[in-house]
């Protein structure tokens, strides 16, 4: 393994102009996370000390959403990918390492095949450049890697090549290494004398090659290497990820009644002899213990499920939701930065919003916690044991003792003790055969109306 600095140029310059979309084709989202920070997470797993991407229509967006995790190189006009990479040499200026050149909208290359091609940049035979390359089942019009062992003797596009050149199946994905010092000389020296008038970066292979210098290929799974560049490529993509996660979540433990019905985050956590019933969708920040149960149509996002606990049918669990061992959450029950203790449950037709509920604690239906007053959020708390009746209305900020008992009906605007019980209703009033006297009047009335007609 190579101890030499890394580079990674990423190009995301083109302007995605097959997905008709505001947003840049490599923001859109994959497993609830944009491709590109797929694709830059990997990078970093390799500790680069350098990251360019390249941009061009819509740098802002994504300057935005890297953050300064990354320098940014505009390549303006655009020129073809060589010309992309080309714009990446200033911001590696006296950079002396390996370079790998990365896609945007390729998120998923994993991080042992961008180390794999790095250590073949450095095996004994000193390749001036290493190409990933792969074989999909249908080879359709991709350009071809024409190779003699793992030496690449030619590159060739489709449209160039010979009939023997386009039965070969090994397939160029585009992405190479390449020491810093020969990719920019080499680079140099590339043309834009093709029908496109492009500079490609494919053609640093056939340089090198002409120069006596070796080329070598490293091979991956056709996944890995899969660009987006459409919606529909993009769901493709999305199912074909979200089959692999599932495939592994059964791996792990999990148990999927309805496989295909399930839908996970890029960083959902579950733990073993986890149930979970068909269509649920899991957002971002979602971790879940042991023997856990998340029943159907159930929406889960930003939450800490423990071991033991109930969710749903029909349940939301919004961000900053933690839930104690073995509490229970049940059908149209929402909640958002609720904490519930060990056993405490909301069975029904509840909201909780900034709410803290202790252990054993039990909501009644149609519960609701009015936490916002129009500016500010407000907290509810809940003490253990505590018994809160049937369709109360708890206005923040206020506090529900230990063992507590709220009436059903109740809209509780001040804090209640330990032990006490609190109802807040009207009087009741009580008038004997009114309904009845109502009843006879109102149809003499009607049948009187009947008769003028």
């Amino acid at each position: 393994m190579s101890n030499r600095p890394i580079a990674a140029i990423i190009l995301a310059a083109g302007k995605g102009t097959r997905m008709k979309s505001d947003l840049h084709k490599v923001l859109h989202p994959i497993a609830s996370r944009p491709m590109l920070m797929h694709l830059m997470a990997s990078v970093d797993a390799l500790n680069p000390a350098k990251k360019v991407v390249v941009v061009g229509d819509k740098a802002d967006q994504i300057e935005a959403a890297l953050g300064g995790s990354a320098s940014l190189a505009v390549q303006e006009p655009q020129l073809g990918t060589g010309h992309a990479v080309q714009q990446a040499e200033a911001a590696l200026a006296g950079f002396d390492g390996d370079v790998l050149i990365l896609y945007g909208d390729v998120p998923f290359v994993p991080t042992a095949t961008m180390r794999a091609m790095i250590d073949r940049l450095n095996a004994p035979d000193a390749p001036a450049v290493v190409v990933l390359a792969f074989e999909p089942a249908d080879a359709q019009h991709y350009g071809r890697v024409i190779t003699e062992a793992d030496r690449v003797t030619k590159m060739v596009e489709y449209k160039d090549a010979t009939e023997a050149e386009r039965a070969v199946k090994l397939c160029n994905s585009g992405l190479m290494a390449a020491k810093a010092t020969d990719l920019f000389a080499l680079l140099a020296r590339v043309t834009d004398d093709n029908a496109a008038k492009e500079y490609y970066l494919v053609d640093i292979v056939n340089i090198a090659n002409a120069d006596g210098r070796p080329c070598a290929v490293v091979t991956t799974d056709p996944f890995d290497v899969t660009g987006i560049n459409s919606r529909a490529e993009l769901a493709a993509m999305e199912g074909a990820w979200q089959a692999r996660r599932r495939a592994a979540a059964m791996a792990g433990g999990a148990s999927l009644i309805a496989p295909d019905t399930v839908w996970f985050a890029w960083d959902t956590q579950l733990g073993r002899d986890v149930l979970i019933e068909p269509n649920v969708f899991f957002g971002p920040g979602v971790s879940v213990a042991d023997g856990v149960r998340i029943r159907a149509n159930s929406h889960i996002e930003g939450a800490a499920i423990g071991a033991g606990c109930e969710v749903g049918p029909f349940a939301r669990l919004r961000p900053g939701t933690v839930l104690g061992e073995k509490a229970k959450i049940g059908n149209f029950v929402e909640t958002k930065k609720a904490v519930l203790g060990k056993g405490a449950k909301a069975n029904h037709l509840t909201y909780l919003g900034d709410a803290t509920v202790g252990a054993g604690a039990n909501i009644g239906a149609g519960t609701i916690t009015c936490n916002y007053d129009g500016y500010f959020k407000y907290q509810t708390v809940i003490g253990e044991n505590a018994f809160i009746g049937s369709n109360s209305a708890l206005v923040a900020p206020v506090k529900i003792g230990r063992d507590a008992i709220v009436g059903a009906g109740s809209a509780v605007t001040r804090d209640v003790a330990d032990g006490e019980l609190r109802l807040v209703r009207g009087e009741q009033l009580v008038k004997p055969g009114w309904a009845d006297r109502f009843h006879d009047a109102m149809r003499k009335k009607k049948a009187a109306e009947k008769g003028t007609k």
